[in-house]
């Protein structure tokens, strides 16, 4: 799909056909649409295709009348009726005249650009684009890794008492997502750092607290990403011990169950062996069915208060 927008009187929008200072979003183009972009405008169909690749890496390339920035954002997968978080490519493609955007699919990076939710947002200032857009990335990145952090303590608590493993399963797919973010985030730092020097685009000092802004807001997002993985890590061994604790105590107590109910059992067989009646207690009396069953429960009854002295259970 394509789509092109472009800044009229301070407000962003919608316009049917490309013109001096607007904006190209590619999402998930056709070849066909490749193809027309390419020829029409003069760039590389490798280029254009780079960020539809989910394994292409984060960088810059300098062509002759183009420059291509490719930059890795988040987003949100859904597995098993549940949504995880991974990164894919987005492209950020520089000409002269406009400036094009390429992804795999919708991404919140642009989207709040779309609804014309950014202020100080115009198609025409291509290098503060380009910086925003960086910005609401690095943005984007913080906030999932806030949820990762929320959705870790949840799974946390259910841990405390569970004996299964989809839990720990759980606690493993956040922290593949955030080797996902880590390395990605690393990636997006080594592009900010060559886009200061990289003389194509032009930089103009306005620019330049918000170029600060976005490398800071980067690395904030590199050293949280870490923080969490490392606790991640710890958490997930200490709570694997949890979850065998957990398995071994209801193993004790199921234990504890079968010696205390065997004992009615082995009285019971005694009684129930085919043989004279005339040896067995209680065989005469009206009352010694009861009587059995009495015994047996005031010795399951003295089992069960000796293993609990002992703390069995």
């Amino acid at each position: 799909m394509v789509r092109i927008f472009k800044t009229i009187d301070g407000s962003i929008h919608e316009i049917q056909e490309p013109q001096e200072g607007c904006w190209i979003a590619l999402t998930n183009p056709t070849a066909t649409e490749i193809f027309e972009i390419s020829e029409q405008f003069g760039i590389e169909v490798d280029d254009l295709r780079a960020p539809l690749d989910e394994e292409e890496r984060s960088r810059i390339e300098v062509e002759d009348n183009y420059t291509l920035i490719l930059a890795d954002v988040p987003a949100i997968e859904e597995r098993n009726e549940k949504d995880w978080y991974v990164t894919i490519p987005l492209g950020i493609i520089v000409t002269q005249k406009m400036i094009f955007t390429v992804c795999l699919e919708d991404t919140q990076v642009l989207t709040r650009f779309m609804e014309g939710r950014v202020r100080n947002f115009y198609t025409n200032m291509k290098t503060r684009f380009i910086l925003q857009i960086l910005y609401r990335n690095a943005s984007m990145y913080l906030r999932y890794l806030r949820i990762i952090d929320k959705k870790s303590e949840q799974i946390e608590e259910k841990l405390h008492l569970s004996t299964r493993n989809q839990e720990l399963m759980e606690l493993l797919e956040l922290e593949k997502s955030l080797v996902y973010f880590t390395t990605s985030l690393r990636s997006n730092e080594m592009v900010l750092e060559k886009l200061l020097k990289v003389e194509s685009i032009k930089k103009y000092p306005e620019d330049t607290e918000l170029l600060e802004d976005v490398i800071i807001e980067n690395k904030q997002a590199i050293e949280m990403a870490n923080i969490y993985s490392g606790i991640l890590s710890s958490m997930m061994g200490t709570l694997a011990s949890v979850i065998s604790n957990n398995l071994n105590i209801v193993m004790k107590v199921l234990a504890v169950i079968t010696i205390v109910m065997s004992i009615p059992t082995i009285i019971f067989s005694a009684y129930g062996m085919n043989v004279s009646a005339l040896g067995m207690p209680f065989s005469r009396t009206p009352w010694g069915f009861l009587i059995i069953i009495i015994l047996s429960i005031v010795a399951s009854i003295i089992a069960a208060v000796f293993l609990s002295k002992k703390k069995f259970f």
